[in-house]
């Protein structure tokens, strides 16, 4: 399986701290049934001031040790990105870096606070997708505010935006009421990944094969081959060259 939104990279934000945190999340995504990873760091102005050039070396010193410890995982860097104005001022100076690319558009992962969404969001969205930026809003079903509104993200999916939704969301990990919102996200079919935001081997591990298992006696084989394996592999397969 392909997993497009994890924070393994040491010492860059709230998940692993350091390169034996590292590792041990690594391994326990191979052992998850996990072959390839896009660590995505928080980008969170003012708080996680990483770019991309901190997010690749941190990303490239995680490669070596995970080929000096035989772990196979293959990994790519990417981020996941706090709603922000100043998103435009980076993306100009091409500091963000993107999962990948859908139907012609860059992806941008894209975190809302988490118990709102702002006013103006969707003037910004609307602006990445004008440049050539497809917003996929990370971990929805776990935002306050749209499990109370769920109807706020129309006009973020009429513009174009995308969807990940956390596995562990779909195991009831999060709570009752995000499990529910992530089943019926996935069963309306709004979801384009499923992916599993891990950041720590107990408090939050990687759960991808248990969200398959979830979707594929739920929704069936081919829907949970598309949310864990062929979509974010056609998303996030120029990070992954060698091994494509």
């Amino acid at each position: 399986m392909i997993d497009i939104h994890c924070h393994i990279l040491p010492g860059i934000d709230d998940g692993a701290q350091t390169i034996e945190d590292s590792l041990a999340l690594a391994k326990a995504a191979v052992e998850n049934g996990i072959t390839h990873a896009v660590c995505t760091p928080h980008i969170h102005f003012g708080r996680y001031d990483n770019t991309a050039d901190t997010i690749a070396l941190a990303c490239e010193n995680l490669r070596r040790a995970l080929n000096e410890h035989n772990i196979n995982l293959v990994i790519g860097a990417a981020a996941e990105v706090r709603f922000d104005v100043e998103i435009i001022s980076a993306i100009e100076r091409n500091d963000i870096p993107f999962l990948g690319n859908w139907h012609g558009k860059k992806v941008l992962l894209l975190e809302f606070p988490h118990g709102a969404i702002p006013m103006g969001s969707a003037k910004l969205t609307r602006w990445l997708l004008d440049h050539g930026v497809c917003p996929m809003i990370a971990h929805p079903e776990r935002n306050k505010s749209l499990l109370e509104r769920p109807g706020q993200l129309a006009p973020l999916l009429e513009q174009g935006c995308l969807l990940q939704v956390t596995a562990a969301s779909l195991t009831g990990n999060f709570g009752p009421k995000s499990e529910k919102m992530a089943l019926s996200l996935v069963a309306d079919g709004l979801v384009t990944v499923v992916a599993s935001d891990s950041h720590h081997t107990k408090r939050r591990p990687p759960l991808l094969r248990q969200a398959y298992d979830i979707v594929c006696k739920r929704q069936g084989y081919a829907t949970a081959q598309a949310l864990m394996i062929s979509n974010p592999w056609g998303i996030t397969k120029s990070h992954f060259p060698i091994s494509g």
